[in-house]
């Protein structure tokens, strides 16, 4: 059973902190773009699906509150990579690619938040 509060918010608690993690990535994507031709620039990721899952398995007593220090962790890929001579490791046909699949999980999370604030307004009516 999970302690402190009903599995409905529970599963809200854990997708805001999944939103906020989307919102994170789709920042470091846009900044990712806004640098696709300075030299030297280096591609970022966000890395948190990873965390919360490791998170999730190890956290024995189900209690969200201790799933709060899970924070998405904006990380540099592939560092000694260079698709050109400056240095520069941004490709933009890649970067749209995950700006719309972001989005896309972004609208997703959104509208399943959404549902779960409808079903407990229709309870309350």
């Amino acid at each position: 059973m999970i302690q402190g509060k009903n599995s409905m918010f529970n599963h809200s608690d854990i997708m805001g902190l999944a939103l906020d993690a989307t919102w994170k990535r789709n920042q470091t994507i846009n900044e990712n773009i806004a640098n696709v031709d300075t030299p030297g620039y280096k591609r970022k990721a966000v890395s948190f699906e990873s965390y919360l899952e490791k998170a999730l398995k190890t956290n024995d007593s189900k209690d969200i509150a201790k799933l709060k220090h899970v924070q998405p962790k904006v990380v540099t890929e592939n560092h000694n990579l260079s698709y050109r001579k400056d240095g520069n490791n941004v490709d933009i046909d890649s970067e749209m690619v995950y700006l719309a699949e972001n989005q896309v999980r972004y609208n997703t999370m959104i509208s399943q938040v959404n549902y779960n604030f409808d079903r407990l307004k229709a309870v309350i009516k």
